[in-house]
């Protein structure tokens, strides 16, 4: 009986084994496969950061030109980590959400941008071979 066991469990391992080799040479052919070099990969990495990051410190800066007019000369900026006694709970989180949402958004345009960008680049590099 400790023979049908240790079987049973051996071929279980090799089962599981191999599940674990098909899926690693389904990776490697997928990496294999990929049409996009690595300029394309830091092409769709870095033109979405960086436009977030650009959009965010832009529209830190439009938001504490915007609520300067409002506030106190020698006070600090909104937006700036420090909360002042002009700078209420409820304006930092209206900063937070709004600064957010519009740096969300330019990332996800700047993403579909550079992903049309990469794309297009391997249409004219398919139709000229």
């Amino acid at each position: 009986m400790t023979d049908f066991q240790s079987s049973s469990t051996a071929d279980d391992i090799i089962a599981g084994l191999d599940r674990i080799n098909k899926k690693v040479d389904d990776m490697r052919n997928a990496r294999l496969n990929d049409p996009d070099s690595l300029g394309d990969k830091l092409v769709k990495f870095a033109v979405p950061s960086i436009a977030g990051f650009v959009a965010g410190k832009a529209f830190q800066l439009l938001w504490n030109k915007g609520v300067a007019k409002r506030v106190p000369h020698g006070a600090g900026a909104i937006g700036d980590g420090v909360v002042d006694d002009h700078e209420s709970w409820l304006m930092s989180v209206a900063f937070s959400a709004a600064s957010a949402a519009f740096t969300a958004v330019v990332s996800q345009l700047s993403n579909r941008g550079s992903q049309a960008l990469v794309d297009r680049r391997h249409h004219r590099k398919n139709k000229a071979q």
